[in-house]
């Protein structure tokens, strides 16, 4: 996902600002008539519908933000952005479909997107084919930007349009092992996973982890992800004698999931990635998750000294719904499109180029900004250079930070 998951930006965004999913459909990059520039679109993908719609439409409206305060400042003179939003629902097949419909716009430049790691694995090779730059703020699959056997040690970058501003999960869950064992001082946890390319991932790099610090796996399982009674292996769970669970997935069955744990007798925490790490996790628990845990790519924004005005600008914008778990990694991602373009133009002799897109790309492996949530640039595999993570727990009905750190390996 995400999953899940992360120095100083000045946005000057005045007045109330309204949101836009706009963009010239199939339109060829060119002037716009009314104002004498170029119009250019960066394309978002992410669940604005659906269970997920919480943290998907934190995406779409904080890349919206990025072009308005492009547009305000005339960062790149002669140029209008705005984006252009598809609804994926989380779905792998509405992901590729998205994909092909966003390579077919000419206007588009970049996209911002997925969330889920499962919906990109679908968009990888349209976008790549197309030389169309793909920027996850939320994608953790180690496999989307280190190849197949990345398990071994064998990285190979499959697709060289894919980046993404949100750490993987091999230190998303090596992170969370090291602090429930030797921080949470936790021995004996059950794992359990959603079966998707992002939980049964994270789950698997959590629970090697845990047992090479020398914790002990109580017992293992899966769960599907449009189920709600997991009365089955919440029994599992409380006659294992397990004092912790790990459940790689998302919120949407995380909540039910540790609220039927507590209920069947077993009242220890449960730890999930950044795919739990949302107010809806609490709600779906019927409040009973407290002292539950989360990782999370990045630092908290709201303690962000650099992510102050984004907070306040995007409140000032009057957006309906939250930037959640993603949105300065959403906002992010949309301004290294957006640097990629200036410096695009900037070697163009200030004109924008006729193979705009193609130049985009080229110029995205050079990004490096201060943004929201710190300095984003990227390495040789696309993959962000900030390892920066988050342990959340649950406290009186809110999620609490409780360390923030670097990851070093």
């Amino acid at each position: 996902m995400r999953k899940s998951s992360l120095l100083v930006v000045t946005i000057a965004v005045t007045g109330a600002l309204t949101l836009s999913a706009c963009g010239s459909r199939g339109a060829k990059t060119g002037s716009d008539n009314a104002g004498g520039t170029t119009k250019v679109v960066i394309g978002v993908d992410a669940p604005i519908s659906g269970k997920l719609s919480a943290l998907g439409l934190g995406i779409k409206n904080s890349a919206d933000l990025a072009t308005k305060k492009a547009n305000k400042d005339n960062l790149v003179p002669g140029v209008t952005f705005s984006i252009e939003a598809k609804d994926d629902q989380a779905n792998p097949t509405s992901g590729k479909q998205n994909a092909t419909a966003l390579v077919d716009m000419k206007d588009v430049v970049g996209v911002v997107g997925p969330l889920n790691s499962s919906v990109s694995q679908t968009m990888q090779k349209v976008f790549n084919d197309a030389k169309l730059t793909q920027v996850s703020p939320a994608n953790t699959s180690p496999e989307l930007s280190l190849g197949p056997d990345w398990g071994s040690s064998k990285f190979t970058r499959p697709y060289a349009s894919y980046f993404r501003t949100a750490t993987t999960d091999v230190v998303q869950g090596k992170y969370a092992a090291q602090y429930l064992f030797n921080e949470a001082k936790k021995t004996k946890v059950y794992v359990i996973d959603d079966k998707k390319t992002y939980g049964a991932g994270l789950a698997a790099i959590f629970q090697e982890e845990f047992k090479k610090l020398g914790g002990t796996v109580a017992g293992s399982d899966h769960i599907n992800p449009d189920d709600k009674d997991f009365s089955a292996v919440a029994t599992k769970v409380a006659s294992s004698g397990a004092d912790s669970v790990y459940y790689g997935g998302e919120y949407p069955e995380a909540g039910p999931l540790t609220d039927q744990i507590k209920k069947a007798g077993a009242k220890v925490p449960l730890m999930g990635g950044d795919g739990i790490y949302d107010p809806e996790f609490i709600k779906l628990s019927n409040n009973n998750s407290d002292g539950d845990l989360a990782t999370s790519v990045g630092a908290p924004v709201e303690e962000l000294s650099s992510a102050k005005t984004f907070v306040a600008d995007y409140t000032a914008a009057g957006y309906k719904d939250a930037y959640s778990a993603y949105g300065g990694y959403s906002y992010d991602a949309a301004w290294s499109i957006i640097e990629a373009v200036k410096a695009a133009v900037e070697h163009n002799g200030g004109k924008v180029p006729s193979d705009l897109r193609t130049k985009v790309l080229a110029e995205m492996a050079k990004v490096n900004f201060s943004g929201v949530t710190g300095q984003v640039s990227f390495d040789q595999y696309g993959d962000t250079t900030n390892k920066q993570l988050t342990v959340y727990s649950v406290k009186g009905g809110e999620w609490k930070a409780v360390k923030s750190g670097t990851y070093n390996g």
